[in-house]
């Protein structure tokens, strides 16, 4: 005899187990309708999901973003279906939710094309107007490993295989047709619509590893109305049209090429504009108090190691061996640079808050998939800057620097912008007291700010919390830019 308790506090009771869904319809018909998944306790399950016991639920539709999401998951599931339908033999791999829409990775010998996706998405209309009804599956872990074998999907074998030993097998179908999922799914494939469109298709790496065979990712979108799916669509358009590294081409400030991949080579009129921001940044760092320094792009392994970069950064650094068998690395940042400049001479108590700028040259390695324009890169100016100040002026320095960086988004024209908090990472270094006590800065620096801001568990860096600013430009994209 479960207890229900509703968001709103409200309690319904029941003699006998029941389903999500026959909760909706308890609440309301129009809710049953809308309905798509449900959270028990917190955790997302289907509206089939049986429940025996006390509990709270709450009930998601299309407004929310736990419905938005389930029908981009649920149409990534319904591509694969239709890949296999009109292509057999294609073995799926991986297929999830991304920001706006969703992918699927195939393994097929053959490239799709254009008529393809369209051909795709005919079946997928198809598919969902057969409104094929969804059910979840527990399997044994070896039944479903020599099942996707015996159907020559090892990819999905191998991701059996990889499952921690104490989670569920959960297989998905949608009518005969089924899938590896930890879900939650709709009730049919009719509940998905019919908002969706796919976009391109691009290669992949299993796993993301180069080493791997290349697959074939189709990218898709799929929203809950006709007018959402619209306007998105016209974002992308608009998007294309001021693609940077179009923009680039066409006004000759810079290009790139497979010689040097992520680094930019600037034409005159590029470098040009690329001084004058330099200048215009440093001129508000002087009038802020900034002392500027500048470092050495090259240091020795043993000081990356003393700062923790080599064991926590090291496989994202470009690294040599001098004849006399010296390690050598080029920095990926410059903070270790600007302690060795503040560690030289006397320093008195009185010196401090010492704020030190550069802009230094740095160069990280990003796998070839990631790099993108101007914007994923190999090698990169930083304009970087470190305050060196007392325990007690930890905070109006944070709030001082955080005033800063928003008054130069505002005089480049960016004025929505989201500040995200991000505190320690699992892999870190440095005492937990000391963390304790720069997190609570950080955050009493961005509440004094009265702006919105969200909260990133675990997403800090290495060293230390720190606060992302993300702008929204002219056709509502968010970028993270700051830190």
């Amino acid at each position: 005899m479960p207890n229900i308790t509703l968001p709103d506090g409200n309690k319904l009771n029941f003699q006998n187990k029941i389903t999500g869904l026959e909760i909706a319809e308890k609440i309301s018909k129009s809710l049953s309708k809308q309905a798509l998944i449900m959270s028990v306790d917190g955790e997302l399950k289907d509206l089939s999901y049986t429940i025996e016991k006390d509990c709270s639920i709450k009930i998601f539709t299309s407004k929310d973003n736990e419905g938005l999401e389930t029908i981009r998951h649920d149409t990534a599931h319904i591509l694969a279906m239709a890949v296999q339908e009109l292509f057999p033999g294609t073995q799926v791999t991986i297929g999830p939710v991304i920001e706006n829409g969703f992918y699927y990775d195939f393994a097929r010998k053959e490239s799709f094309t254009k008529e393809d996706l369209e051909k795709i998405e005919k079946k997928m209309h198809e598919i969902i107007e057969r409104d094929e009804p969804t059910r979840r599956e527990v399997w044994n872990r070896e039944k479903a490993i020599n099942h996707f074998n015996k159907n020559g999907e090892t990819y999905k074998a191998e991701i059996i295989q990889n499952i921690p030993k104490d989670e569920e097998v959960s297989i998905y179908f949608h009518g005969k047709w089924h899938d590896l999922c930890k879900g939650p799914h709709l009730l049919s494939t009719g509940k998905i619509g019919k908002f969706f469109k796919l976009t391109k298709v691009s290669g992949a790496y299993w796993k993301g590893d180069s080493n791997n065979e290349m697959l074939q990712r189709v990218y898709g979108t799929s929203w809950s109305t006709q007018k959402d799916l619209d306007e998105y669509l016209k974002r992308i358009e608009e998007a294309e049209k001021r693609d940077h590294r179009k923009l680039g081409k066409e006004m000759d400030l810079f290009h790139f090429r497979e010689e040097s991949p992520g680094s930019v080579f600037w034409h005159y009129k590029g470098w040009n504009l690329f001084q004058k921001l330099i200048a215009y940044m440093r001129g508000k760092q002087d009038e802020a108090g900034y002392k500027e320094i500048n470092t050495p792009e090259i240091l020795d392994r043993s000081l990356w190691e003393k700062s923790g970069h080599w064991e926590k950064f090291g496989e994202h650094m470009y690294t040599s061996t001098t004849p006399d068998e010296k390690i050598f690395a080029i920095k990926p940042m410059n903070c270790p640079g600007c302690v060795e400049v503040f560690n030289q001479g006397l320093k008195s108590y009185r010196d401090l808050p010492l704020k030190m700028s550069e802009f230094g040259k740095v160069h990280r390695y990003e796998p070839s998939g990631a790099l993108h324009g101007l914007l994923r890169v190999r090698a990169f100016t930083q304009d970087d800057a470190h305050i060196f100040c007392t325990e007690d002026q930890i905070t109006n320095e944070c709030l001082s620097v955080t005033n800063l960086i928003l008054e130069i988004y505002k005089d480049l024209g960016f004025t929505n912008v989201l500040l995200q908090f991000s505190d320690r990472p699992q892999k870190r270094v440095g005492d937990d007291k000391i963390w304790d006590k720069a997190e609570t800065a950080l955050l009493k620096a961005i509440k004094q700010t009265k702006l919105k801001y969200e909260i990133n568990k675990g997403e800090g860096a290495f060293y230390g919390p720190k606060i992302d600013f993300v702008l929204r430009d002219s056709i509502g994209r968010d970028w993270q830019c700051g830190t």
